[in-house]
């Protein structure tokens, strides 16, 4: 099939290599203009883009595709198939409506749980044990088109949003070239969604970050699990504000929240519930993070101490 891609992160990434090194032919690359990025504000091209023109692929980053430009230019290109993965935009209906067999999007969650831009992170938040990969036939809702693949995966008891991140983008891969497969042998099954089951996965913001030691054990540690790599759990220490990179559920209970229960090369605090959880890596503000040997060899926080205030 001819296939026009639209997406511009990280994780669009390996669906558009495996569609590269497939049967099928990548007509056009769709990405979200370059960005200025870090301190100096380097203008650097997306993840997709970077990928695309490093294999001499067509790029296009339409501002819009609302207008009769973006239009016009799919028409030219005429796709039999538009494949979108974490594009950032909006299609229009009559983009959607164009190629042959329609638009599909690769969405990183068990649809019609977690429509919506952070299903990921919000599977870890809410402690899930399973999530996986939704391969959809486009419609104008948020994420409400037709499923016409499921692929599940396990989501491990300490596994953060960034490892799971990675694991459903190459998952993400191989769900698409089936879904393709079933489409363009005529084998594909539409299955309608039931949106009376549907959740909707909000942006993650800043506001989320702030540890609430009052919470059970397990809810802080997918806390911590669910904001990795950003904006990362936080909370105060003698005034201060840290990054919690990593914790595991510790085998300790106590009875005042946020205490810290134990300093001996470990930092085990105490939560809501009773039961504690040991911090592996934190980070100081304005500084790097570290391992927590590393950083209690450096900092001294007595037995007692209470965690948020």
């Amino acid at each position: 099939m001819n296939i026009v891609f639209m997406g511009t992160p990280d994780f669009a990434v390996p669906a558009l290599e495996v569609l590269y090194n497939s049967k099928h032919n990548i007509i056009g690359v769709f990405s979200q203009p370059d960005k200025p990025v870090g301190r100096k504000q380097v203008l650097t091209p997306p993840p997709v883009k970077a990928f695309a023109v490093q294999n001499g692929l067509s790029v296009y980053q339409p501002d819009s595709l609302k207008n009769d430009d973006a239009y016009e230019l799919i028409q030219n290109l005429n796709p039999d198939i538009i494949v979108v993965a974490a594009y950032g935009k909006i299609l229009p209906k009559n983009i959607l409506d164009y190629p042959k067999y329609g638009c599909v999007n690769i969405h990183a969650s068990l649809l019609p749980k977690y429509r919506g831009a952070a299903p990921i992170q919000w599977a870890v938040l809410n402690g899930d044990k399973e999530t996986g990969i939704t391969i959809m036939k486009m419609a104008e809702g948020l994420d409400t088109g037709d499923m016409i693949l499921v692929d599940k995966t396990k989501i491990g008891e300490d596994e953060t949003s960034a490892e799971l991140f990675d694991r459903l983008a190459k998952q993400g891969a191989v769900s698409l070239i089936k879904a393709l497969d079933r489409i363009e042998s005529g084998n594909a099954e539409f299955t309608v969604q039931d949106d009376t089951l549907s959740t909707y996965a909000a942006k993650i913001t800043k506001q989320l970050s702030p540890i609430d030691w009052s919470k059970s054990a397990k809810e802080v540690h997918n806390l911590v699990r669910g904001l990795q790599t950003w904006p990362c759990a936080s909370t105060v220490i003698d005034g201060k504000e840290f990054k919690i990179h990593k914790t595991l559920l510790s085998l300790k209970t106590s009875d005042k929240t946020g205490e810290i229960v134990d300093n001996k090369g470990v930092l085990t605090v105490c939560c809501g519930d009773g039961n504690c959880v040991d911090i592996l890596e934190i980070q100081p503000q304005g500084k790097k993070k570290m391992d927590i040997k590393s950083f209690l060899a450096g900092n001294k926080l007595e037995l007692g101490t209470i965690l948020g205030e």
